[in-house]
């Protein structure tokens, strides 16, 4: 298609339609968000566990023209939200060229531009302003300043062009009046100076701003949204309250309510192709991994007014693979095939990502990593093997066996070894997740059922013997000293 070139053609274009010439850009995203839900489209693809209480909210605030916030703590897809909203702009909108404010042909309100109109009229050069380049977003941080969003009185231009400071031609503009006729996100708003947010409080009204205390009419058409954690309000600044006036509406995120959206949006966002390789990653283990983030979301031990990112089972996910990746590398398996000793081995994708209380420091992260683990693999166990019978496994062990089974050990060696443990292969088989035949996903079925039997205390597990007989303590009954030991290795 021929896109205009000069004001004049653009008159002559479908641009110069009477809800095009002059509509804003809260109109623009209204009527595209409209046209969108018309055909039943997802407006925000890949966000995952929102459609009932995020997405409405978001819906209502752009059918209401509102300037909102999104709040919540981190890992909750705001900036992503935030991001999507290009999705809602025309393709391209037509703006005078060289402007730095993409100012609209039909109705300028940068002095630069309106002085070449009059010189050049309607032979002014007309460009296309593509829809990604309408979005502006700044992180707040506690430097930034009036000049950077606002902008600037810039002496170099005065003195080049002759002008007073006072012109309008001699201003240096910031973040917000580039994002003219697009969106502009800030980032952590309360990390925002407070001097500063009180210079947004005209831009988001009035359209009236200072700079340098000149006094510059400039009705901005902008689409102001902001992100924030709750917790930033006390921790580290606060929003104040004029301008949380100002801002039409306060939507709060979440984390995903069940393990199935958690596990869809962890698999969606980790890196899990390596290279074309052929690759197992069973679904019990993309499931305990997100059980990991909803024990810790719960455990006393872990600040709740930091959250627990969503961040953390999609790294924990990749060191999972990474980590059987390595153990395909050490033994030449044909394929990648991920097992609970994995999760285990993905603790410092865990430890870093932890908040802890004073009960928690004292425990010690690494500990209560590897506690949040257990407990996971344990909800997952029950799950799974609600209905089978594992007590000739117990008692194997309460005979005296043992069994320890590296994370290096290739999956013929770990099932040749498994093969010892009475019942184990048959439960393991019983419950459907695998078949004799496939030893990879065979393994992994195998340490799911002793590690789950071990989260419920029925065996024990010590980094020296591997997996054994329960601690007398922890059965609650007292037993002779064991006289015999099998160890397979």
């Amino acid at each position: 298609m021929h896109l205009p070139r000069t004001l004049a053609e653009l008159r002559l274009s479908q641009f110069n339609e009477a809800r095009i010439k002059h509509r804003s850009v809260k109109d623009e995203l209204r009527e595209n968000l409209r046209a969108r839900l018309g055909r039943r489209e997802s407006l925000f693809p890949g966000i995952v566990g929102y459609d009932d209480s995020v997405v409405p909210q978001i819906v209502n605030a752009l059918l209401s023209k509102h300037n909102f916030i999104l709040l919540g703590l981190r890992g909750q897809a705001k900036s992503r939200i935030l991001r999507d909203l290009i999705g809602l702009l025309d393709e391209y909108v037509p703006a005078i060229e060289g402007c730095e404010i993409n100012d609209n042909p039909y109705a300028p309100i940068c002095k630069a531009c309106r002085l070449m109109i009059e010189e050049l009229g309607e032979s002014i050069p007309i460009t296309f302003v593509e829809r990604g380049r309408r979005y502006v977003e700044k992180l707040a941080t506690p430097d930034v300043t009036i000049a950077d969003l606002i902008g600037d009185l810039d002496p170099i231009k005065a003195a080049r062009g002759g002008h007073l400071l006072s012109d309008e031609l001699t201003i240096h503009y910031g973040l917000l009046p580039r994002a003219n006729r697009g969106v502009f996100a800030i980032n952590e708003l309360p990390d925002l100076a407070s001097k500063v947010q009180v210079g947004l409080f005209n831009i988001m009204q009035e359209g009236d701003v200072q700079i340098k205390g000149y006094p510059i009419r400039m009705p901005l058409d902008v689409m102001l949204v902001f992100s924030a954690n709750p917790e930033d309000y006390t921790a580290r600044g606060k929003i104040i309250t004029p301008l949380k006036d100002r801002i039409g509406s306060e939507i709060s995120t979440h984390y995903p309510a069940t393990v199935e959206e958690g596990s869809e949006i962890t698999r969606q966002e980790a890196w899990l192709v390596r290279d074309g390789l052929r690759m197992t990653v069973p679904e019990f283990i993309i499931r305990a991994v997100e059980q990991i983030a909803f024990e810790a979301r719960k455990d006393q031990r872990i600040d709740k007014r930091s959250g627990v990112s969503q961040r953390l089972p999609i790294s924990v996910l990749e060191n999972v693979v990474s980590n059987a990746e390595r153990r395909k590398l050490v033994t030449g398996e044909s394929e990648i095939g991920a097992r609970v000793c994995d999760i285990y081995a993905a603790l410092p994708a865990i430890t870093g990502k932890l908040e802890l209380e004073y009960e928690g420091e004292q425990r010690g992260a690494n500990a209560i990593a590897r506690e949040l683990i257990r407990a996971a693999v344990g909800k997952i166990f029950e799950a799974y093997f609600e209905h089978i019978d594992c007590s000739e496994i117990v008692a194997w062990f309460n005979d005296g066996g043992s069994l320890r089974i590296g994370d290096t050990d290739s999956a013929e060696l770990a099932v040749a070894n498994f093969r010892h443990v009475s019942g184990l292969v048959e439960a393991a088989v019983q419950s459907g997740l695998c078949e004799r035949s496939h030893s990879g996903l065979l393994a992994a079925v195998c340490e799911l059922i002793l590690e789950g039997l071990h989260s419920q205390k029925k065996i024990g597990r010590t980094e020296e013997r591997g997996y054994t007989a329960a601690k007398q303590e922890q059965r609650g009954q007292s037993y002779e000293s064991f006289s015999r030991s099998r160890k397979i290795n």
